[in-house]
Order: C-alpha cells, then structure tokens, then sequence
C-alpha cells in the first residue's frame, strides 16, 4: 500500500516537472498572444492523436498527416512534424504501458514474450528507417513528393488487415512464446515497416500488432509491444529531421507535443475500458476512410 503511494506521488511529481517545463519554454517565446492564440487548437489535435496511436499500437502520424495535409505545409514537414509530436506521445504512452506491465502482468505468462519481442522488433525497425533515410533517400523523396496518395494506399491495405483481424480478437486462449518462425517474421516485418514508417510516419507498430494478434498472443499485450517500438523508432527517425532535413514545424510541436504527452497517459485507460474489438473497429474505419480520402479520385 505505502509502495502504491510513493509511486503515486512520484508520478505526479513527474507530470508537474514536465507541465512546468512546458510552462517555461512557453514564456520565453517571442509574440506569446499571438503564439497562444494560433496554435493552442494543435493541443487537442496532439490528444487525439496520441489516444489513437497508443491504443492502438500505429504512429500517430493516422490522425497528423491527412489532418497536416489541410494546411499549406510541405510533405516533408508533414512527416518531419508528425515524427517530433509522436516523440512525445509514443514515450508517454510507452512509459504508461511499461509500468502497466510492470505492475500487473509481470508474472504473466502472456506477457513474457514482450522482451524478446521488442529485441527483435526495436533493432530491425531502427535499421529500416535509417535505411530508408540515408540509404534510400532517392526513393524516400520520391514517395513523400506523392505521400497522400502513397499514405492512401497503406491506409487502406492496413485497414483491411486490421479488420482481418477482428474475427481473432475473441479468442480465450493465447500464445506465450515465440517461435523461431515468429522471431523471423518479426524482423522481416519489422524491417520493412521501419522503411514504410520512415516514408509515410506510420506502419511499423499497427503491422507488428496485426502480426501478433493473427499469431494468436494476447491482445493488449501486442499493444503495448507496438507503442513501445514505435516509441523507440520515432525517436530513431527524428534526428534526421533535425539535423538533416530541418523540416520541423515546431511551433505546432510545442502545443501538439504537449497535448500528446497527456494522450499517451490516458490512451491505456481507454484500451481497458472500452471493448477492444469496438475499438479496432473504429480505428479500421478511420484508417480506411482516411486512406480513400488521399487518393487522387476524392
């Protein structure tokens, strides 16, 4: 009971430091009103985005490009901007789900497999994306000079598998171990979504979920292990676009980012609460008719 507590109090600690450092940096910004009044909108955005993406287990980037693709931004920021909010969204909602994990589910056997799981995953999609970005920076710039119609397509083949899906999610009875077969199709999977993430800022956590959940291993399990790769493979494609591409459109990030970190937090809630099968659903729907709005015919 005391331990609960002190990790109470700890928590709350750490959500105060991090609203007074927002607090900070918001008051040294040049133009404050003008700052405020523009962009304060972009934090329920970042919300939003940030429940989908961490109950769900894809990138934000679902909700940030095709809502990014209504103002006159570049593709390049579009995907530079969606990497930097997710940054502070997926590790919000990475560091939520770890210590769901650590306090409820650390002896179950379900779960055992989230270690081995993100050793496999987290190396090869890091690899994908940094491949992507300075290996195939031709291609790269290529897609993203089309990227609503290429986020199109994968929006709609995604939406199919996770409908796929749905059907699974009734099961009663999970696997517990990866096979040697699932080790490689983790990688292989998790090698191409990082190329497909680094392209588009989303894929590589929705796919991995799919996988898992068509594999027969618990569901909220194949959640949290999509948020925490997707966390470590946002962070792995940012500083591209810090240091490389500069395409950060930061001014959105300050309020977007804030509202994410916030999103992260209560996503988990949401998955615990709400059937999990009416939210796939409803996440299904959304990548579909997201995914047929950025083709060329609408």
């Amino acid at each position: 009971m005391l331990t609960s507590i002190v990790q109470t109090i700890n928590n709350h600690r750490v959500k105060w430091l991090l609203f007074s450092l927002w607090c900070v940096l918001l008051s040294v910004q040049p133009d404050l009103y003008s700052l405020i009044t523009e962009y304060v909108g972009f934090v329920f955005l970042g919300v939003l985005g940030a429940i989908f993406a961490n109950s769900t287990g894809a990138g934000g980037g679902v909700v940030f490009v095709p809502f990014f693709n209504q103002f006159a931004l570049s593709n390049h920021t579009i995907i530079a901007t969606s990497f930097a909010i997710q940054c502070c969204g997926m590790t919000a909602g990475a560091i939520t789900w770890y210590k769901h994990y650590k306090q409820h589910h650390l002896k179950d056997s379900q779960w055992s497999m989230l270690g081995n799981g993100l050793m496999v995953t987290v190396p090869f999609s890091v690899m994908g994306i940094l491949i992507a970005q300075f290996v195939l920076g031709h291609y790269t710039d290529a897609i993203q000079g089309s990227l609503h119609l290429y986020f199109g397509l994968f929006s709609i083949v995604l939406a199919i598998a996770i409908y796929g899906s749905i059907p699974l999610m009734k099961r009663t009875a999970f696997l517990h171990k990866l096979l040697s077969m699932d080790m490689l199709a983790l990688g292989i999977i998790s090698l191409g979504g990082g190329v497909v993430t680094a392209w588009l800022s989303v894929g590589v956590g929705e796919l991995v979920a799919v996988y898992l959940i068509l594999r027969g291993f618990n569901i909220t399990l194949a959640i949290a292990l999509a948020v925490i790769l997707s966390a470590f493979s946002v962070w792995s494609a940012i500083a591209y676009h810090i240091a490389v591409s500069g395409q950060v459109y930061w001014q959105i990030v300050m309020f977007a980012g804030a509202g994410a970190i916030v999103g992260g937090m209560i996503a988990k809630h949401v998955v615990l609460f709400f059937s999990p099968v009416k939210l796939k659903i409803f996440f299904a729907t959304w990548v579909l008719v997201m995914g047929l709005a950025g083709l060329p015919l609408f």
